[in-house]
């Protein structure tokens, strides 16, 4: 029994808490934009995050954050100040996107720099081939706050693991994984986990200060991302290791070695020591190699990773309930959910299975995870030879436990406070986690309104709509209390889905929260997605995802039902199946979305049984269709009567760009007025009120006619009167004569600064976020005085601006060698990948097939999604309107394969042309080309004939599909406005 301590003699050392993480990042330099630096530090209110977990640690200083813009600044402000992290956030169109890193780890070797890119197929090409001797680490920003929160942590480990480790024994998880992508997201799971269990271990404390300095004993967590770093990191601190979680295949002596991870594994079992091992692996076919080295398997594919990985390390590093077993038939026998649990528990295990857990340091590492070091180091020690029987040991455990309660004991009670969010509030969250891409974009935007207060005028204010944003963590808890991510992540349909999550509850602690809310908001509210991966950088979640709007109740419960529904319906279009098909397209892992939800003021005024604004508009600040003397980068508005809704369905809406707002193409003609202006608009129906929500998320809003709009009295301020005697068209409401939705008095004879307004917020906005931007919004005026209006800002979000070079001058190219040539294009760049082209059969186009056509198209594309190749998208009308006689009804995840999408217009089918409105994010993001051509008026030409002479892959009655041997290489100048796609070589 030698190993076994004299109790009589022992006395526990506590652990001295208070002399571990003495390392610390005091100061982080922050190279980025604005916005950047804004999303990084406010999303998800990291700042906020690091001081809770810098308060819990018992540290008096969290880190601080400074920003600069470029390398110049940055080197000035290293000589100022001293700085233990760099975290830079290169701009992706700069050629050397790490050379401003590489000069400063010259002059300062020493501190270690972060690397942040944003996630995407061309970014991970790019980096793939950099020199990257510079960069200690580079990280993929997927729009998750906690990745900052991680790489701090990741950083500081690494400063303190040694000391830690030789002071107190402090265990090591050490995770082995060369790709960005995947550690990026896989980091701050682990991190989030680790941290939460330490958070409820850390209960076993006598008082708040021994709370927070038990946290300090939680496991370090180590990166390797190569073979040899990995075996370095094991040896130097094996005794010490708490679990491994290594990939099957990354770089051993400077090459992919497929199978580098299984030959880790054997290194460390080789060693003898019992050390729970997790193998990953994207084929499943590697699972055997686990089963060998008697480790876990996770696969990787899986839509359920995180809560694979978290599974796992709960049940094999010692975290989360003790599971006893039974060794031979491997059952459990009980569960110890915590110190106090064994200790009433320890008389009950039946020896066998007290051998089986002692001998594999269970116990110990039970005891280890929960930063229980003097207990765990004791029990490690003793070997179960030592015991002279089961009993000895029941006993050992039982004093050690008693005498470890007698250092250690805690509770902690968390308070939520409410009756923050009063009439006078204007942005609130509830819970800790993300904003999500629009509550991103609103609190950046609301930060932006109050640096710039001359943006308002005496008659025309400029605000964000009262907001309140839900987090992340709101949905996570909701998704696993009510148990739904099997169903969610299943291949149910839309219904089903909805169904069962429009049963399930919402957090008991968000209905109070719920209540106050809509008791100081008096108009309808909208509840918007805000999803993390929606509107953030390279990841066009656009459109994707539902937006509902209730009205205000006066029954307090039956409003609370309503918003409660609305809601868990938004948290249900995460899992539709076109969000789905849009998370392949988009190489996304749908477990990875997690979605907050912004509820948020209706602007409007309400007519009898129905509720809109005057009007609705989105703003961009690059403008592709610039006329007259009109420039790219002079932006373009489009703005209608009633809701949003209109304008991102592709209805008629007046366009007009705000540094010209004279020159309005639309007006400039009698027939093209009455032609192109708006009939029909959105409003909220205040009567409908659903038993049950529909996925179609515009179930309760009413399409209405200007007739019932000039009932309202709403269209008095913003038309002109056709007077059909004179055949004029006059400036202003007249009675009599048909509306024509010019917005005259506002554009033309400044009623308010409108154009001035969108003009000065597109131009900061995009200095600020560093890219060209779009802006939401929507303008009431003032029922009682219609010179004054509000201007609410809805939303912002970046616009991708590729930057490539067109060499040659497109207007040279001879239509003989092209399929398609236009004067009127979107998009940017060279694409010579392209082999395939659909069009829809001009010779039988009819436009009541529309909709059959969008779902040929549908089926066509998923066969390109499974493949894994783009197409060129050719057919009449206005791509994506829901309006099936102006064009062909397609969402985005049904065409979002098309590397160039054209809108070909026919001599008894004119439509103008959309501008791509719904899809422009998606577009530009992914530098998808669209075309517009009208060949019948000699504007475009599309080589229809040459395609009818090829073979086809595939003809259905609408469409046809020809595929080339030879790519048909895409040019676009988007700065021209030109644009072709090359007939290739080998065809007749």
């Amino acid at each position: 029994m030698s190993g076994i301590p004299d109790f009589k003699n022992l006395v526990f050392k506590d652990t001295s808490f208070a002399n571990l993480m003495n390392k610390r990042i005091y100061n982080i330099l922050l190279i980025a934009t604005k916005y950047d630096a804004f999303m990084l530090e406010d999303d998800g209110r990291v700042d906020e995050q690091i001081f809770n977990e810098y308060t819990s640690l018992s540290l008096r200083y969290p880190p601080r954050f400074t920003q600069v813009t470029n390398e110049e600044e940055a080197l000035t402000e290293l000589k100022k100040k001293n700085y233990e992290l760099i975290i830079c956030m290169p701009n992706m169109d700069n050629r050397d996107i790490f050379a401003a890193a590489k000069e400063i780890k010259i002059h300062y070797p020493e501190i270690p720099i972060v690397v942040l890119t944003p996630f995407s197929k061309e970014v991970s090409k790019r980096v793939e081939g950099e020199d990257l001797s510079a960069i200690d680490y580079v990280f993929s920003w997927l729009g998750n706050s906690e990745l900052l929160l991680a790489i701090i942590k990741l950083i500081e480990d690494k400063m303190n693991a040694r000391d830690d480790v030789d002071s107190v024994g402090v265990q090591i998880i050490l995770l082995v994984e060369d790709s960005v992508r995947f550690y990026s997201s896989a980091l701050p799971h682990l991190y989030k986990f680790v941290l939460e269990q330490s958070q409820e271990f850390s209960k076993e404390a006598l008082n708040e200060h021994q709370r927070t300095l038990r946290m300090r004993g939680r496991p370090k967590i180590k990166l390797a991302r190569n073979y040899e770093e990995a075996v370095r990191i094991f040896d130097q601190y094996r005794d010490n290791i708490l679990g491994i979680i290594s990939d099957m295949s990354f770089m051993h002596e400077g090459v992919k070695d497929p199978y580098a991870g299984y030959k880790f594994g054997q290194y460390v079992r080789k060693t003898g020591l019992i050390i729970p091992f997790v193998l990953e692996s994207s084929e499943s076919s590697n699972k055997v190699y686990a089963e060998e080295l008697n480790a876990s398997f996770i696969d990787k594919n899986s839509k359920s990773y995180p809560q694979d990985l978290r599974k796992k390390i709960m049940q094999r590093f010692g975290f989360g309930d003790f599971l006893i077993i039974n060794p031979e038939t491997r059952k459990e026998i009980m569960r110890i959910k915590d110190l106090k649990d064994l200790q009433r528990k320890i008389f009950e295990i039946p020896d066998n299975s007290l051998v089986y857990h002692l001998s594999r340091n269970h116990f110990s590492r039970f005891f280890f995870s929960r930063a229980m070091f003097p207990p765990a180091v004791i029990l490690k020690d003793v070997d179960v030879s030592d015991y002279k029987d089961m009993d000895e040991a029941r006993q050992l455990i039982f004093d050690l436990i008693v005498q470890y309660r007698r250092m250690k004991n805690s509770g902690i009670v968390a308070v939520f406070q409410k009756d923050r969010f009063d009439e006078y509030s204007n942005f609130a969250r509830i819970g800790e986690g993300s904003l999500g891409g629009k509550g991103r974009g609103l609190a950046f935007i609301g930060t932006m309104v109050k640096r710039y207060p001359n943006w308002s005028k005496d008659n025309f204010e400029i605000n964000i709509p009262r907001t309140v944003v839900i987090c992340t963590d709101i949905f996570d808890e909701f998704m696993e209390t009510n148990e739904l991510y099997p169903l969610a992540l299943s291949d149910a349909d839309d219904d089903t889905i909805l169904k069962y999550f429009l049963r399930a509850s919402l957090p008991a602690r968000l209905i109070e929260d719920l209540m106050a809310f809509f008791e100081v908001i008096k108009s309808p509210i909208a509840i918007r997605s805000s999803s993390l991966l929606e509107d953030s950088h390279y990841q066009p979640f656009a459109g994707i995802y539902t937006t509902y709007m209730v009205p205000k109740l006066e029954e307090k419960y039956e409003m609370l039902r309503t918003l409660s529904d609305a809601i868990k319906a938004v948290y249900a279009s995460v899992f539709y199946k076109d969000s789905k098909a849009y998370m392949t397209a988009t190489s996304n892992l749908i477990d990875q979305e997690k979605m907050a939800v912004v509820l948020q003021e209706v602007v409007g005024t309400k007519y009898n049984n129905r509720f809109y604004p005057t009007f609705s508009g989105v703003a961009r600040s690059l403008n592709f269709y610039p006329i007259g003397n009109e420039k790219a980068e002079d932006g373009i508005a489009n703005i209608a009567l009633g809701l949003g809704k209109y304008i991102v369905d592709g209805g008629l809406t007046l366009r007009f760009s705000p540094r010209h707002p004279h020159n309005i193409l639309q007006m400039s003609s009698m027939d093209y007025a009455l032609r192109e202006t708006q009939t029909r608009f959105y409003a909220l129906d205040l009567e409908n009120l659903a038993d049950q929500f529909s996925i179609d998320d515009a179930f309760n809003l009413l399409k209405l006619s200007l007739k019932e709009a000039d009932q309202d009295g709403s269209l008095k301020f913003i038309t002109s009167t056709y007077d059909p005697y004179d055949q004029i068209i006059r400036d202003g409401y007249y009675p009599g004569g048909r509306k024509i939705i010019s917005f005259v008095n506002i554009l033309q004879h400044d009623v308010f600064p409108l154009a001035e307004t969108l003009s000065a917020v597109l131009q900061t906005g995009q200095e600020e976020m560093g890219r060209p931007i779009e802006i939401e919004f929507a303008v009431n005026l003032d029922p009682s005085d219609p010179r004054k209006a509000i201007f609410y800002l809805l939303q912002v979000r970046p616009i991708v601006d590729n930057k490539e070079v067109i060499n040659e001058d497109l207007r040279n190219v001879p239509n003989e060698s092209t399929i398609l040539s236009s004067t009127s294009v979107l998009g940017h760049g060279i694409d010579k990948e392209v082999h395939d082209i659909i069009y829809v059969k001009t010779g039988s186009f009819n436009s009541s097939n529309n909709q059959l056509i969008a779902y040929e198209i549908e089926k066509m594309n998923r066969k390109f999604t499974d493949e894994k190749k783009n197409y060129v998208l050719v057919g009449p009308g206005r791509w994506g309107s829901s309006d099936t006689w102006l064009g062909i009804p397609v969402k985005w995840p049904h065409i979002s394969n098309a590397r160039v999408i054209v809108e070909s217009g026919l001599e008894n089918y004119r439509i103008d042309p959309s501008q791509g409105t719904h899809f422009f994010q998606n577009l530009t993001s992914f530098g998808v080309g669209y075309f517009t051509v009208n060949p019948f008026k000699q504007d475009g030409w599309f080589d229809e004939d040459y395609l009818n002479k090829q073979p086809a892959v595939e003809e259905t009655q609408y469409l046809r599909h020809v595929r080339f041997e030879s790519p048909i290489v895409v040019k676009m100048d988007g700065k021209n406005s030109l644009g072709v796609v090359m007939k290739p070589t080998e065809t007749v």
